[in-house]
């Protein structure tokens, strides 16, 4: 009996050891894996990106933060809104992540990665195709203001007689456009519609009806987009109606109806935005995080356009009325 007792012993005593060994092992292993603070810091942020398909450069955004030990990513892709990004990951200076296949419209994720370069990400991407791509990303800039804005003369956007001033990314859809006793009218997608004019900070006025089932939208600086659409019950508060599309929920928020004139009162400084849909403020001083899906570009510190959506629009909508106040240099 003692020397099975000591035989026992011996033979906890093995197994415990064992299981230390492989527990170190396996905390070494996962300390390998795990990039170090100082490798991740440059790493987090916004940032304004663009995806150099073969013909086209798409702009997009990506925000990387940290919550506790892990790293969370979110993006605006090549449309659509912000979602979050899976897998993400930095090892050896090298970023990786994939953005949903849901979310892409590809058979699979789509894969990212990258190094900082000069402060800039440069990386690769599998594109829908399986082709590889090129990206690139740049810090978000703050825009922040220091200074309360001074507004200028009101400038009245649309004539109500023709587009003058205006310009289509798609001239040989165009023709969807008309102009009808001082209204702006288009009757299915097609093309989208550009002020010749940028602007930096501004206060817009615009009134649009909507027929059933219609989406639009009213972008700002060309990058913003504030929706306009028949969708109240199809999609998530932060898509529908008066919201900056994906971004910021209007509250309260105020169903369209479809064959009424509805009007925006939007003022826009920096990052901040305010908007009031038919004299009712539904977003109050708020930040817009980043560029949102159809965006012209990424250039979020230069000023832009007002553009009003058609090349992804549907189901008819009008617009007149459409007068900005810009903010005095």
């Amino acid at each position: 009996m003692k020397r099975h007792k000591t035989g026992l012993i011996v033979l906890a005593a093995t197994l415990l050891f064992a299981g230390l060994a492989c527990s170190q092992n396996e905390q070494a292993n996962t300390n390998h894996d795990v990039a170090n603070p100082a490798e991740v810091k440059p790493f987090l942020g916004r940032w304004d990106l663009t995806l150099a398909a073969p013909d086209y450069g798409y702009p997009s955004w990506l925000e990387l933060t940290e919550n506790g030990d892990k790293l969370q990513g979110r993006m605006v892709g090549r449309w659509g809104s912000a979602h979050p990004v899976v897998d993400v990951k930095i090892e050896k200076s090298v970023l990786t992540f994939a953005s949903p296949k849901d979310e892409e419209d590809t058979p699979k994720d789509m894969p990212f990665q990258a190094k900082l370069v000069g402060g800039k990400l440069v990386g690769t991407m599998s594109g829908p195709d399986g082709t590889t791509w090129r990206w690139t990303g740049k810090r978000a800039p703050l825009l922040n203001r220091t200074t309360v804005a001074k507004w200028g003369k009101p400038i009245r956007l649309f004539n109500g007689k023709d587009t003058a001033g205006w310009w289509f990314d798609n001239p040989s859809a165009a023709n969807i456009w008309s102009v009808k006793d001082g209204v702006l009218i288009s009757t299915a997608h097609g093309s989208n519609i550009i002020t010749n004019r940028k602007f930096r900070d501004f206060k817009l006025h615009v009134e649009f009806n909507c027929k059933p089932d219609c989406n639009t939208g009213v972008y700002l600086r060309g990058r913003y987009e504030v929706q306009i659409a028949d969708n109240a019950g199809q999609d998530p508060p932060n898509r529908q109606t008066g919201s900056v599309y994906g971004f910021i929920t209007p509250s309260p928020l105020i169903p369209l109806h479809p064959g009424t004139w509805h009007s925006y009162d939007i003022t826009l400084t920096g990052r901040t935005v305010t908007v009031v849909e038919d004299g009712q403020t539904i977003i109050d001083k708020k930040e817009i995080p980043g560029i949102t899906g159809d965006a012209l570009d990424s250039h979020e510190g230069l000023p832009g356009p007002i553009y009003l959506q058609g090349a992804e629009a549907h189901g008819g909508f009008s617009f007149r009325n459409l007068v900005i106040t810009p903010a005095k240099d």
